[in-house]
């Protein structure tokens, strides 16, 4: 039994009952191209190659990898990628896979939004994820307009993904428990058609940045130097309005109202789900 790392964020789910609701929730089929994130001890990783067979696992930690890869050996075929997850170009592993990925994993706290904004740049390479994330991330990616957790992370996975979540689970159900509630999540990537143009990508991630940066203003304020408020109230949004009130489709009338030229320079800051 592996002692966890506190600078990984490993918290090992162990609760057997857990355990098989996620993977009833994930409904493996044999076939299936199953990428998990983070197998740890190989909890949900065993159950699911039990089914698929043959599955990809990426895990940074090598002390874990030995340990997988031998219980893994008499239940099915385990490839493990050991590197950061961040660093995986998923798009590749798919069409080396020779169709589309299906994510799981138990992410770690402190880096589970950068995992999901690196995950929506592969979109059209997933068919699905199955992630355990900190409840309150959950609550914020699913939240609809108007409340106090709505924000950010909201509007760019609602605008690329159907958010579904699933069931809530109790410290205990880990080993060591952590601080909070988590919850596991269902995303499905929307057909491309239903999704952002690719090239509105930086506008639009610099408009909901930008609005909900400063969330006690109105959008003619949040906006200034991207948007005046005749520009905002052309694509059909109240200037007077606020970030939190506006719906995802909303913000992507706002970045196609927008001149490229008015860009910020340089590389956008990193991702988080604190906003």
């Amino acid at each position: 039994m592996a002692r966890p790392k506190k600078h990984y964020g490993q918290h090992f789910l162990h609760e057997r009952g857990v355990i098989e609701r996620i993977v009833a929730a994930i409904t493996p089929r044999p076939g299936d191209r199953i990428v998990e994130i983070g197998p740890g001890e190989g909890a949900l990783t065993l159950p699911l190659l039990r089914v698929a067979g043959r599955m990809t696992a990426i895990e940074l930690d090598d002390d874990l990898i030995e340990p997988l890869r031998a219980r893994a050996a008499s239940v099915g075929e385990l490839e493990i990628i050991h590197a950061d997850a961040l660093k995986v170009d998923l798009t590749a592993l798919a069409e080396a896979e020779g169709g589309k990925l299906r994510l799981a994993g138990n992410l770690p706290y402190y880096v589970s939004s950068p995992i999901l904004f690196h995950c929506l740049a592969h979109a059209d390479a997933l068919a699905d994820m199955h992630f355990m994330l900190q409840k309150e991330v959950v609550d914020r990616m699913a939240a609809a307009p108007g409340g106090k957790v709505y924000g950010r992370l909201s509007v760019m996975l609602q605008l690329a993904c159907k958010v579904e979540p699933l069931l809530r689970v109790a410290p205990g159900a880990f080993r060591p428990p952590p601080k909070v509630d988590s919850a596991v999540v269902r995303l499905t990537p929307l057909p491309t058609a239903q999704r952002p143009d690719p090239g509105l990508a930086r506008m639009l991630e610099a408009v909901v940045r930008a609005a909900f940066g400063q969330r006690r203003k109105t959008l003619t304020n949040a906006l200034h130097g991207l948007l005046d408020a005749d520009a905002i109230r052309a694509a059909g949004i109240d200037p007077r309005a606020r970030a939190e009130t506006i719906a995802p489709a909303g913000f992507v009338a706002l970045a196609q109202a927008c001149n490229p030229a008015d860009l910020p320079h340089g590389t956008l800051p990193a991702h988080n789900a604190d906003q």
